[in-house]
């Protein structure tokens, strides 16, 4: 049986050269019938030096999953890294990483005057006592505060 070797963008990637926060665009997919989509590294923490609570990083993701699709048509998906240095995002279309941070921004600022994490119970979430809105608060106010890049690896914030 031959081996076929599998590229995953984020491993042929090296995350000792970049600079966080970042919005990045790792791919651009096309399917069969011409249909495109974008997925996109949002990166919070420097890989390797940092990484978000556990908590934080499960708060974010609801309320992002929730409110990025307030300000950016389109969103497939949001979900966290593994390694809990941020979060890749799927969305319908060729699009530009400028708009993504420009939705990301938006959405920020909700979690900032959120007052509760959205589906934080035992029906919508599947370990809903593992949420921290003051640490998602925190998270995306340190990220703000610094900038996002719109290249991982130069700090370019226009």
């Amino acid at each position: 049986m031959e081996s076929k070797e599998t590229k995953v963008e984020s491993f042929c990637f090296d995350h000792r050269k970049v600079k966080a926060p970042y919005v990045r665009k790792c791919c651009l997919q096309q399917g069969e019938k011409g249909d495109c989509i974008s997925k996109f590294d949002l990166r919070f923490c420097q890989p390797n030096r940092q990484a978000l609570d556990t908590a934080a990083i499960h708060a974010l993701e609801h309320l992002l999953a929730e409110n990025l699709r307030k300000y950016m048509d389109g969103v497939i998906d949001l979900s966290p890294m593994g390694c809990r240095t941020g979060f890749y995002v799927t969305v319908w279309g060729d699009r530009q990483p400028r708009e993504m941070r420009s939705a990301l921004l938006g959405a920020l600022d909700d979690v900032l005057v959120a007052a509760e994490v959205p589906a934080a119970n035992e029906i919508q979430c599947g370990n809903w006592k593992d949420l921290s809105l003051e640490g998602a608060k925190q998270a995306a106010r340190k990220a703000m505060e610094e900038g996002f890049s719109l290249d991982p690896f130069e700090r370019l914030m226009d």
